[in-house]
């Protein structure tokens, strides 16, 4: 039987983003409920060492970081609950949003906090090496491979910046392309262009990533020629595919502000929305740092954001009662 559940704050998505609102929002006494969506966790749950998360000397693993973000949230007041938005309605508040359960969930505040997915080449040998030389994300692993051998694919301005900072970290990247020029933004070409530790591939797919290295990690990949279809094989210990993100912001086409990119458009320097009450944090509104400890940044300036919207309500409700 369906449930109603009502709470003054509702947050949707449970990366580190939706975990520091819930936990800022629980504080503040807010009692948020987080719908934790079709990922629990977020992305880091599928990410094995990470080395850059503030607070911790040593490697620590994602799916345990986000386990520690879930457990502080639940012990100061947050209620988590395992279902996966399919309808929403923000034309009146509370905000009215409807699971797959069937379950419904009002808010008087939304924090949508549904994060991004890197796109990838869908191959079986990059699912295979995901996370053994296969990352979509240099500024993330690219220290692991410090003097080693890189490859970049895409030809946007990701990929053009992928590179770039690859060189604070190797001084043989290589730059992957199908076509014979970059859509790239033409001051990040030439910043490209400028480096000697850049190498460029033209007119080159990638076929498939071999495996075979210590342990059984990323040794070289397999490219296939546009224009002749030669095959050939370049040696790399490490891969970084980069060619773009989809923010998961389909549920609210057509019901908030979006900008060309499909990212939920916020005010500068806030995380509100077109929709008052409603506010969005983490790689669903940003996407040029994409990082855990940044997502967590919004994700408490969502919480904080979110409180003094309700504290104004609650004010002017009161003085209309007293008039």
């Amino acid at each position: 039987m369906a449930v109603t559940h009502h709470t003054r704050m509702l947050v949707l998505g449970s990366g580190p983003a939706g975990l520091s609102a819930a936990i800022y929002g629980a504080r503040a006494g807010m009692e948020p409920i987080v719908v934790q969506g079709i990922q629990p966790g977020g992305q880091l749950m599928t990410t094995t060492d990470v080395e850059n998360y503030p607070g911790f000397r040593d490697v620590v693993q994602g799916p345990w970081l986000m386990g520690e973000m879930q457990a502080q949230a639940e012990h100061v007041g947050t209620r988590m609950m395992w279902d996966t938005i399919v309808d929403v309605d923000l034309t009146r508040r509370p905000f009215r949003l409807t699971g797959d359960s069937g379950d419904v969930y009002e808010g008087e505040v939304l924090v949508i906090a549904t994060g991004a997915q890197a796109r990838w080449l869908g191959l079986d040998s990059e699912e295979l090496l995901k996370g053994k030389g296969v990352s979509a994300c240099a500024t993330c692993d690219g220290f692991f491979y410090r003097g080693k051998k890189v490859a970049v694919i895409g030809g946007g301005n990701t990929a053009v910046e992928e590179a770039l900072y690859l060189t604070n970290h190797s001084d043989d990247v290589t730059i992957i392309h199908r076509r014979d020029s970059f859509r790239a933004e033409r001051i990040l070409q030439q910043r490209l262009f400028a480096s000697d530790k850049i190498n460029v591939l033209w007119n080159k797919q990638v076929e498939r990533f071999v495996g075979g290295g210590d342990p059984h990690g990323l040794v070289g990949i397999e490219l296939k020629d546009t224009v002749t279809g030669e095959l050939s094989m370049l040696d790399v210990d490490g891969g970084f595919v980069a060619i773009g993100h989809h923010p998961a912001t389909e549920l609210f086409r057509g019901h908030i502000a979006l900008d060309d990119d499909g990212y939920i458009a916020v005010e500068t320097g806030s995380t509100r929305t077109s929709v008052p009450g409603v506010f969005a944090c983490g790689d669903v509104m940003d996407k040029v740092y994409r990082q855990a400890v940044t997502a967590a940044g919004t994700g408490c300036m969502a919480a904080l954001d979110a409180e003094r919207f309700l504290q104004a309500v609650e004010f002017d409700d009161l003085a209309q009662a007293a008039e």
